[in-house]
C-alpha cells in the first residue's frame, strides 16, 4: 500500500450525532442547494451556536459542504451483483445473486452465509474492511463480488472509499468485514472499561491509520470546557505496542458491547 487510505468519515471531523442526524434529513434536498456556500454557511452557524457544541471547535461551512458531497456520492453508489468469478474459479462454487428485497435487520447474516444461500442487500448499510496489506481498517465504498473458497469460507472483493480498482482487495467475510465503527462522544467515556476492544487512530509520522486495540488502563480526569480529558492507555492488536490517547481517537466497534 503506497498511500494512506482516508477514512472519509464525516463524523470524525467533529460533528455530533445530533448534527449528523440533522444533515441526514437535509440530504434529501437538491444537490445544488446542499452544495451552495450560503446554505452550508447557514447550517455551520446553526451548529456552532448550539449549546451542545459548547467546548468543541466551531463548524466550518466547508466541512458541511464536504459532508453533503460525500453523502450524495455514497447514496449514488450501487452494490453490483456478487457474481465475480474471474479469480480462483476452481475453488469457487456457483455464486448467488443479491437478494433484491427491502433492507432488514438480518443483513449481517451475510457474514454467516454458506454456499447456496442468498446474500442480503448490503446497499443501505455502511461497512469497514480490514486490509490484508497492512492490517488496518478502512471504509468500504462498495462490494464488487464474492466467492466461496474450497474451505467453505466466503470472501468478498471490496473497493475502499477514496481508492480505485488498483487497490481492490479480496477479504474474508467473517474476519475482515464489519459495520462501520462509531466515534465516541465526550459524554460516553464512562462506557469504556479496561479490556474493551476499540478502534484507535494511530498517528505516526505523516500517517494516520485505524487499528484494533484493547484498553489496558484508564486515567480518569475531570472534564472541562473542551470535553473529556481522560487518558486511555491502549495496546494495538497488530503489533502489541502501547500508546496513551484521548477519547477522540477511539471508535466504538459495532457489535462489540461496552459497559
Amino acid at each position: 500500500m503506497d498511500r494512506l487510505r482516508p477514512r472519509q468519515r464525516p463524523v470524525l471531523s467533529g460533528f455530533t450525532k445530533a448534527e449528523i442526524e440533522k444533515m441526514e434529513k437535509l440530504s434529501v434536498e437538491s444537490r445544488e442547494l446542499l452544495q451552495s456556500k450560503e446554505f452550508c454557511q447557514k447550517i455551520a452557524r446553526s451548529f456552532s451556536s448550539s449549546s451542545a457544541r459548547a467546548g468543541k471547535p466551531i463548524v466550518k461551512w466547508t466541512e458541511v459542504q464536504s459532508w453533503f458531497g460525500s453523502r450524495q456520492q455514497e447514496s449514488t453508489s450501487k452494490v453490483p451483483s456478487f457474481t465475480d468469478t474471474s479469480e480462483n474459479q476452481s475453488s469457487i462454487p456457483e455464486t448467488c445473486p443479491l437478494n433484491n428485497g427491502p433492507q432488514n435487520s438480518q443483513t449481517l447474516k451475510a457474514v454467516d452465509s454458506q454456499p447456496g444461500e442468498k446474500i442480503p442487500d448490503l446497499s443501505e448499510l455502511k461497512f469497514e474492511a480490514k486490509s490484508c496489506k497492512d492490517g488496518a481498517w478502512y471504509d468500504v465504498d462498495m462490494f464488487l463480488g464474492h466467492r466461496f473458497l474450497s474451505s467453505g469460507e466466503a470472501d468478498v472483493r471490496v473497493r475502499f472509499v477514496g481508492y480505485g480498482a488498483a487497490d481492490d482487495e479480496w477479504v474474508n467475510v467473517k474476519k475482515a468485514v464489519r459495520k462501520r465503527s462509531i466515534p465516541f462522544e465526550h459524554s460516553e467515556c464512562n462506557k469504556l472499561v479496561v479490556g474493551d476492544l476499540v478502534l484507535c487512530l494511530q498517528e505516526r509520522g505523516d500517517q494516520s491509520i485505524y487499528y484494533d486495540a484493547h484498553v489496558v488502563k484508564i486515567d480518569r480526569k475531570m472534564h472541562d470546557i473542551r470535553g473529556c480529558r481522560c487518558l486511555f492507555f491502549i495496546r494495538y492488536n497488530h503489533d502489541n505496542t502501547e500508546e496513551r490517547v484521548r477519547l477522540e481517537k477511539l471508535c466504538y466497534i459495532s457489535g462489540i458491547r461496552t459497559n
